[in-house]
């Protein structure tokens, strides 16, 4: 059997992505492997080639609403049922032939009728690559029914559920390590985006009693360009980065279902096209929502973290934290929706000590025990970190990870390094007004004492008569803010979540406060002279394949794309990527057989659409 040639005639592509041919491999040997695969690394295909080639049925265990549609619409528009019997017949897919459609989907949002009918067509082998929650698959009467089946394997989507060590721990999913002794005949395989050393082995453990091959790909994202800045006077610098992407389609995260819907309002009177998703709007709304962003161009959704998991759009060119995520995985998962087709995307998180002291405080109110909140403000001090650090971002973001690499020169550190000031001096002048008031206050106050602002709290408690009040007037409160995290991130204060948000010395901070240690801290903020740097270096950076005389037939291939996807009802990358798109309006084959050795058009798309495509570009050219 020759993978590539099906991979080509069937999925479109002409070579395997790195990793990708050897756990397809693994599993058509009935090996069980745990990938941990990097958003946008191609995972998917990982698991739908086997489902397609073994002869048996396959069920793929995932929380993601949004991934079941996308990829069951993704796998039925393959249109592998209505194959020439001779293709079937000489690649070993007979089994194909009396298929009703290839994949199905069983989640809430469906009617019930629905899910039956999808579950009946299922058990008669109608279809053959089932999508289904862990809480719908694991009641009796599925795993039942199920037992009667040929099921050769059973995918677990978004792994780290399963281990208490993971990010995103869901109880719903310890019972898959049930499977391993129900389906004894079944190859686990599981799959996440991220996951340390200590979540994999027990990943392995319980799935499969650690028989899993562990395969792990490299984090890096080259074409990810990583920017932190402090949040002052954040809508402002919004509005900047957005108009310089104006028609690009990006996400912009939030903390709270209010935060997002004052997000979407304020870029809707800006003039951009914004919607807000979060899981306090109706079931239909978000699925309007979600369906616009993924089939038109230049949208914007301003977002909880209830959206993007298992979003598959690949042109996402921007994802913006408007606030802190709650961890280094969070991060890292949420910028990944970015530039999943390869090409430049960018990042940028705002970042202040208000949201730092909300998600200590979400962090305390939880119900889970001490192990587990102490892991969890681990977690965000790396992010904290990672926020401060003045040297290569992606350098710190990767070394989270168990990586090393080399300076990145794509960030905003590597583009335009921070300089770092000796603040001895500051330090002192901050940490003794802490001191001075008895350390039961949080950084506005303590803030309003070095400033020599005479507010009634401060006066209330005759704190403008300390020797401290008024020492670091010289400085604004911006200066006090950005300064003051700088010493909380590396170390020398705490934020005394218990008490209000208190700031409390630590050893080294009380070195520095006595003379034992030197205080060095970097320059709180980017000019705009080195804002227009940075942007002239980034261009310069960028690959140009495009001439300008082909951006009209572009627009053109993105017209009948978008219409044919409004006629099928599915989103538009489904049609063709971007990057599909590209290399037509660079190539611009004149028959079906030059069309055919674009990447991204086989055997099926060629004959659905190859006809239609060629018209436009012919056209054109005349």
């Amino acid at each position: 059997m020759d993978l590539k040639i099906i991979l080509k005639e069937t999925f479109g592509f002409s070579d395997f992505r790195s990793g990708q041919e050897e756990i397809i491999k693994l599993i058509l040997n009935k090996k069980h492997v745990l990938a941990v695969f990097p958003t946008g690394a191609g995972k998917s295909l990982c698991y739908q080639f086997p489902a397609v080639i073994l002869p048996g049925r396959s069920v793929v265990v995932s929380p993601l609403i949004a991934l079941m549609n996308d990829q069951t619409a993704y796998l039925n528009s393959l249109k592998i049922s209505a194959t020439d019997k001779t293709f079937l017949k000489t690649r070993n897919l007979s089994h194909l032939r009396s298929l009703k459609i290839l994949a199905g989907k069983i989640h809430s949002h469906c009617r019930f009728r629905q899910n039956q009918d999808t579950l009946q067509s299922f058990l008669k082998g109608k279809v053959k690559i089932l999508y289904i929650s862990p809480e719908k698959l694991m009641t009796e009467k599925i795993l039942n029914e199920f037992k009667k089946l040929p099921i050769e394997m059973f995918v677990i989507d978004e792994a780290h559920c399963i281990s208490k060590w993971g990010a995103g721990f869901r109880p719903e999913y310890e019972q898959l390590s049930q499977l391993k002794h129900l389906f004894p005949q079944a190859v686990l395989p599981a799959f996440t985006a991220t996951a340390d050393k200590a979540t994999r082995w027990d990943i392995a453990k319980k799935l499969t009693h650690s028989k899993s091959k562990i395969i792990v790909k490299g984090f890096n994202r080259p074409n990810l360009f990583l920017s932190v800045e402090p949040k002052h006077n954040w809508k402002k610098r919004l509005l900047e980065f957005l108009n310089e992407r104006r028609g690009l389609s990006g996400i912009i995260y939030a903390l709270s279902r209010k935060e997002t819907e004052r997000i979407s309002e304020f870029l809707n009177n800006k003039g951009f096209s914004c919607k807000a998703y979060h899981a306090g709007r109706s079931a239909q709304d978000r699925q309007k929502s979600q369906d616009i962003f993924m089939t038109e161009d230049g949208m914007i959704m301003s977002a909880t973290t209830a959206f993007g998991m298992g979003i598959d759009k690949p042109n996402i060119r921007f994802v913006v934290h408007a606030s802190l995520p709650a961890s280094m995985e969070d991060f890292y998962q949420e910028i990944g929706r970015a530039g999943r087709d390869g090409e430049q995307a960018d990042t940028l998180l705002f970042y202040g000590l208000k949201d730092l002291i909300t998600r200590r405080k979400m962090i305390q109110s939880g119900e889970e025990d001490k192990e587990y909140k102490l892991r969890e403000n681990k977690r965000l001090d790396a992010l904290l970190a990672y926020c401060e650090s003045s040297d290569c971002r992606k350098k710190a973001l990767l070394s989270y990870f168990g990586e090393v690499c080399d300076n990145c020169r794509f960030c905003d550190n590597c583009l335009s390094p921070p300089k770092r000031v000796e603040g001895t001096v500051p330090a002192q002048k901050f940490l003794s007004a802490m001191a001075r008031t008895g350390y039961r206050f949080g950084m506005g106050h303590i803030i309003d004492v070095v400033c020599g602002i005479e507010t009634d709290k401060v006066k209330s408690r005759r704190h403008h008569k300390l020797p401290t009040f008024g020492k670091g007037a010289s400085h604004s409160k911006s200066f006090w803010e950005v300064f003051a995290r700088q010493l909380i991130s590396s170390g020398n204060i705490n934020i005394d979540i218990e008490h209000f948000g208190a700031l409390k010395v630590t050893e080294s901070g009380g070195d520095i406060l006595y003379g034992r240690k030197k205080f060095f801290y970097k320059e709180l903020s980017l000019s705009s002279v080195v804002q227009k740097e940075l942007k002239t270096k980034k261009a310069n950076l960028r690959k140009e394949e495009l001439k300008a005389e082909d951006q009209p037939l572009l627009s053109n291939l993105k017209k009948l794309r978008l219409q044919l996807a409004r006629e099928k009802e599915v989103p538009a990358y489904i049609i063709f990527s971007d990057r599909t798109l590209i290399e037509m309006a660079i190539l611009k084959p004149q028959s079906l057989e030059e069309t055919l050795s674009i990447n991204g058009v086989g055997k099926q798309k060629l004959e659905l659409y190859g006809d239609a495509f060629l018209k436009v570009i012919k056209n054109h050219q005349k």
